[in-house]
């Protein structure tokens, strides 16, 4: 497997991830584990984004 489609499923992967965790989060009332989701969720945009550009110059 290229190395940039694997950029892009971990990215999605955690995305996926944070989202779970933000909705966690509010059903729970936990605000750390919100906070938690959301960075996640910006961590894998931007996983994703770099495993985009790789491929773009063919990594």
């Amino acid at each position: 497997m290229k190395l940039s489609t694997r950029y892009q499923a971990k990215g999605i992967f955690r995305v996926a991830r944070g989202t779970l965790k933000e909705f966690a989060g509010k059903i729970s009332s936990n605000s750390m584990l919100g906070v938690k989701g959301k960075f996640d969720r910006l961590a894998g945009k931007v996983q994703w984004k770099i495993g985009k550009a790789q491929g773009v110059f063919g990594l």
